[in-house]
């Protein structure tokens, strides 16, 4: 546990002291911030349909903001570390693959929710205008943390898998374009049952589209959270590898 909690916290100082961290952090809450303010001057057009604007500002935009994001947090976690060389003097620490994958991913995801917590602002500053049901508030930023949650374990995994930056961005963007929109689309092509369903289960944009209504579903929690360890125990056995190679 304490090599856990030295590796996130290292981490953790490393992204508030990384300058990337914080133009994802500026880009993330300008962003958002456009969002909303179009969400709500939509909404206050008598030709707009009713809705809460924060049920529209979780199932609008998101997959985009996290597309740019999630590559951007996840692409030097550990494609940086084997590029400088540190992951040899890492790993012959007294300190598993498990661990170090544990202590990344925990700093990583810790800093996601430091990106969304000033967005809790637009709830209280609607308040003051309106009543906001804040049960769909929190699912919705319940779906929010696990979708995300397996986004930067999926990131990870793709930082494992080179020595580049940039490439391992790329997979992991390419990686999320495929769950996200590649499912979707497939989806709504195929006439067969089965396979509807299966993908039914795997769509991030349906998902978060039940959450944003207050709907927990357990079915999503365990895909979510399943997916989650998976990525992670494919990313300490690729790191496993790469130690003996």
């Amino acid at each position: 546990m304490k090599a856990v909690l030295a590796t996130f916290n290292r981490e953790l100082r490393a992204y508030f002291l990384s300058p990337l961290a914080y133009v994802v952090l500026f880009f993330f809450l300008v962003v958002n911030g456009f969002v909303f303010a179009i969400i709500v001057d939509y909404l206050n057009d008598p030709r707009a349909p009713a809705g809460q604007p924060l049920d529209y500002f979780f199932t609008a935009f998101w997959w985009l903001i996290l597309l740019a994001a999630v590559p951007a947090l996840t692409m030097r976690l550990l494609a940086e570390e084997r590029n400088s060389g540190s992951i040899e003097v890492l790993m012959t620490a007294p300190i598993t693959e498990n661990q170090v994958v544990l202590g990344k991913y925990l700093g990583c995801l810790t800093f996601y929710v430091f990106l969304w917590l000033p967005t809790v602002l637009y709830g209280v500053v609607l308040e003051t205008y309106t009543e906001v049901d804040w049960g769909p508030v929190a699912a919705g930023y319940l779906g929010l943390f696990l979708i995300g949650a397996l986004f930067l374990a999926i990131g990870l995994f793709a930082s494992a898998l080179t020595r580049n930056q940039l490439i391992a961005a790329i997979i992991t963007f390419a990686l999320l374009l495929l769950l996200i929109l590649g499912v979707a689309l497939v989806q709504n092509l195929i006439d067969t049952p089965w396979l509807q369903n299966t993908l039914a289960y795997m769509n991030a944009l349906d998902h978060q589209e039940e959450f944003s209504r207050g709907i927990v579903d357990s079915r999503r929690l365990v895909f979510y959270l399943s997916g989650t360890v998976f990525f992670l125990f494919l990313t300490a056995r690729v790191l496993e590898n790469n130690k003996w190679s």
